[in-house]
């Protein structure tokens, strides 16, 4: 196992996880705080030494990750039809809507500065999952991503996804998945890496058990 396909299984488990994360709240209003913060802490990440930090670092980087990891390998071995088909969709939604991104340097600017601006609020809140810092991120989304031809379309009950904060928790947490999707990519993460590669990434994801 190299260094750079254990990064590339860190990365695609939070892809996975911001998936999940989605299709539970559109579904329920309810999300597990516990896997959502160190997602959106990732979103205010501009710089780290290792993939790894930018979730929570080498101690907590497993357990942080943990509801990722467990459907990544589900998505990736032999229980795939137990995995949530629209975590699937979203998944590879999120790794298309960042491809998409790549192509606009200033889009990418644009967030970048945003990104600075929310970060220099945080401190002003007990935590990054502060409604008015996750309002901030939401923002974020809607003035960038959601202007590509490309968008996410999330399902789910409609009595949740019309309150503004669940509303934003969701856009929020797309950007965080949007976010891990721009590491796997970096990392060298392709579409087809999750047909082709399956093994190779399921033997690391095993490793880190």
């Amino acid at each position: 196992m190299s260094n750079r396909e254990k990064e590339q299984t860190i990365a695609l488990s939070a892809v996975f996880q911001a998936a999940e994360l989605v299709a539970n709240l559109a579904k329920t209003g309810q999300v597990d705080k516990t896997y959502l913060q160190p997602l959106i802490d990732s979103v205010l990440i501009l710089n780290a030494d290792q993939t790894e930090d930018i979730y929570g670092g080498q101690w907590d980087c497993q357990s942080n990750l943990a509801i990722g990891r467990k459907i990544t390998r589900q998505a990736l071995g032999k229980d795939r039809n137990s995995v949530n088909p629209d975590t699937l969709r979203y998944t590879l939604s999120l790794i298309h809507l960042e491809s998409k991104l790549a192509k606009h340097p200033e889009m990418l600017s644009q967030i970048g500065q945003q990104i600075t601006q929310i970060a220099g609020k945080k401190e002003h809140y007990d935590s990054v999952l502060h409604e008015n810092i996750m309002a901030s991120i939401s923002g974020m989304y809607q003035d960038t991503l959601s202007k590509l031809p490309f968008r996410i379309q999330v399902h789910g009950d409609s009595r949740f996804l019309q309150q503004a904060h669940v509303a934003n928790q969701v856009r929020a947490i797309l950007m965080a998945g949007v976010r891990a999707a721009m590491l796997w990519r970096q990392l060298g993460g392709k579409r087809w890496h999750l047909i082709f590669k399956r093994k190779a990434l399921l033997n690391t994801l095993d490793s880190r058990s």
